[in-house]
């Protein structure tokens, strides 16, 4: 079991994601996955931005 209770899913539209979130997947590792779809990995190191295709939520990437 986790130390810290986990987030329940999908709960936001755009989620702001940094360097250290890589490799980004949707749901994030930190999540509950048990009522989500299955983990996908997104593409966002060149373009700063990537969509999810199965919940359509958007994951911006910031410089920290």
């Amino acid at each position: 079991m986790p130390s810290t209770p986990l987030k329940q899913a999908n709960t936001a539209s755009t989620y702001r994601v940094g360097r250290g979130d890589l490799p980004l997947s949707c749901p994030m590792p930190d999540t509950d996955l048990w009522n989500s779809h299955p983990r996908v990995y997104l593409p966002i190191e060149n373009s700063g931005e990537a969509k999810c295709p199965y919940c359509g939520a958007l994951y911006l990437l910031e410089d920290s």
